[in-house]
C-alpha cells in the first residue's frame, strides 16, 4: 500500500489530506503538492488512523506534548490522565516517552485514550529491554532493535523519533571539540553513543537506514530524525557535533523521501535567541524544506521552574522563522517528571508561542483575530472577548472570581476604566475597521 507521500506524488488526495486542508482552510491540492514535495507530513498509521494533523510549510505551527513514566515514578493511570489533559489543553500531537514499568502497556493505554497522533522514541524501549534481558544495555542486538520498532508501529504509533544521524563521525566531532559545557542531554542519544563506543560498531539505525524506512513505510508512519546530540546548554548551541548530526539528518530526510517515507527533522534544544533564525534557515536549506520539529528551544539556562516561559519565548521566534512543530516544555523541566498540571501549563504556553509566531509568519491572515479582540476590548464587549480568547474558560474564570460593581468594567480599573471613558469621548468618531 502507498504512503501519504506516494499517494500525493500519484496525484491522489487522501482523506487525511482533505481533512488537513479543511482544518487549515487551504486548498486540497496545495496540501497534496506540499506532501508530494516532502514539505508537509501527516502523522498516520494504517493500524489506527489518528486524527489528521498536517505539519509543515503553509500550515499553522503545531504543538507537541510529551509524557511518560520514569524509573522513579511508574503510574499508568497518571500517564493516561496526562495524555487526556494534553489533548484537552489543545496539543496537536503527543509523544509517549516512558522508560519505567511495562512499556508495552503504557504505550497501548495512552494510544487508546486519545485520538491525537502519538509518537515515541523506540531506542528507549530497546535499551530498557536489553538491560532487563542481558543485564547490560550495551548488549542490545540490532535485530531486537528493529523488532521493537516494528512492534511499536503495529501498536499504532503515528511518528517515531529515531536517532539515525548519530554515527562514528559525529562522535569524533564531539571529542575533537573538547566535549561540551552542558554535556549530552538526550537519553536515546547518550545510550546510542555508549553502545557505539562500547562495541566499536556503527549505529545500526544509520548503517541500515533503508531498513528503518521500510518498516515505517509499511505502516505509513512519519520518520522523525532524532536530535541525539542536541545542545543542552546555550553555549553548546550550533557546535560542530550538533551541526554535523543536523547535516546527516538533512541528507537522510532526502533519502527517506526518495524511498516514499514521510520525513521530519528534529532540532535543538538550548539555543540563544540570536541563533534561532540561522539554525532554522540552515535546516530548511539543507533538507529541501523538510518540516522542522523544534525541541523548545530554551534560550537561557538559568530559569528552572520557569523553563516553560523561557521556551515559549524561543518557540515564538522559532515559529516566526519557519519551525513547523514545537515540543512543549513544562515548569518541571530539568527538575522532575511533569504532573498533569505541568502538562496543561506547558501545552498552553507553547500554544501561545506558536500563535505569536504564526502571526508574524503569516501576517496577511494571522492578525485579524487580534484586531477583532482589540475592538471588543475598546467596546467593553466581554462576551466577544471570551469568544476570541485562546483560552476562553480560563479568561471567564478569572473575571468571575473578581466581579466588578459595574459589569461593563473590570476590577483592575473600576470607576477609572480608560476604555469606558475614552469610548464616551470618541463615540461619534468610530469608523469600524478604520479606527
Amino acid at each position: 500500500m502507498s504512503t501519504q507521500i506516494e499517494h500525493a506524488r500519484q496525484g491522489l488526495v487522501t482523506p487525511q489530506m482533505a481533512a488537513v486542508a479543511q482544518n487549515e482552510n487551504v486548498p486540497e491540492d496545495f496540501v497534496r503538492q506540499q506532501v508530494a514535495a516532502g514539505k508537509i507530513v501527516i502523522p498516520n498509521n494504517r493500524m489506527r488512523n489518528p486524527h489528521p494533523v498536517g505539519i509543515g510549510q503553509g500550515l499553522r505551527t503545531k504543538v507537541n506534548a510529551s509524557i511518560g513514566t520514569s524509573s522513579d515514578i511508574i503510574d499508568y493511570a497518571a500517564e493516561v490522565a496526562k495524555a487526556k489533559a494534553a489533548q484537552n489543553a489543545g496539543a496537536d500531537t503527543l509523544m509517549e516517552l516512558s522508560v519505567g514499568g511495562d512499556l508495552d502497556r503504557v504505550r497501548r493505554e495512552v494510544i487508546a485514550a486519545v485520538d491525537l497522533p502519538v509518537g515515541n522514541v523506540p531506542l528507549y524501549q530497546a535499551f530498557c529491554e536489553a538491560a532487563r534481558t542481558y543485564g547490560d544495555p550495551n548488549k542490545l542486538d540490532a535485530e531486537m532493535l528493529f523488532d521493537i520498532i516494528e512492534r511499536q508501529c503495529a501498536d499504532g504509533m503515528a511518528f517515531m523519533a529515531i536517532h539515525c544521524g548519530i554515527n562514528l563521525y559525529t562522535i569524533e566531532r564531539l571529542r575533537k571539540q573538547g566535549y561540551r559545557y552542558g554535556g549530552l542531554v538526550s537519553k536515546g542519544g547518550v545510550s546510542m553513543v555508549a553502545w557505539m563506543m562500547k562495541n566499536g560498531e556503527e549505529n545500526p539505525l544509520y548503517a541500515q537506514f533503508d531498513r528503518v524506512c521500510a518498516i515505517l513505510k509499511k505502516y505509513d508512519v512519519v520518520l522523525s530524525l532524532g536530535n541525539g546530540l542536541r545542545a543542552g546548554a546555550i553555549h553548546d548551541s550550533n557546535d560542530r557535533a550538533m551541526v554535523q548530526e543536523l547535516l546527516i539528518n538533512c541528507e537522510l530526510a532526502e533519502l527517506g523521501r526518495d524511498m516514499g517515507c514521510q520525513m521530519l527533522v528534529e532540532g535543538p534544544g538550548h539555543v540563544p535567541l540570536d541563533e534561532i533564525e540561522a539554525n532554522i534557515r540552515l535546516q530548511k536549506r539543507m533538507s529541501g524544506e523538510a518540516p522542522y520539529y523544534m525541541l523548545g528551544p530554551i534560550p537561557t539556562d538559568i530559569v528552572p521552574g520557569y523553563d516553560h516561559i523561557s521556551a515559549a519565548i524561543g518557540a515564538a521566534q522559532s515559529s516566526r522563522y519557519g519551525a513547523d512543530l514545537i515540543c512543549y516544555i513544562t515548569p518541571a523541566e530539568h527538575l522532575a517528571l511533569p504532573n498533569e498540571q505541568d502538562v496543561i501549563e506547558g501545552v498552553k504556553a507553547a500554544r501561545v508561542a506558536a500563535y505569536i509566531g504564526d502571526m508574524n509568519k503569516y501576517p496577511a491572515k494571522g492578525r485579524e483575530r487580534d484586531k477583532e479582540m482589540s475592538k471588543a476590548r475598546r467596546d467593553l464587549n466581554w462576551q466577544k472577548q471570551f469568544e476570541l480568547a485562546l483560552f476562553p474558560d480560563d479568561a471567564r474564570a478569572i473575571r468571575a472570581s473578581r466581579t466588578p460593581e459595574d459589569e461593563k468594567t473590570c476590577t483592575m480599573c473600576g470607576d477609572f476604566c480608560a476604555s469606558r471613558g475614552a469610548g464616551e469621548l470618541f463615540k461619534h468618531d468610530l469608523r469600524g475597521d478604520k479606527i
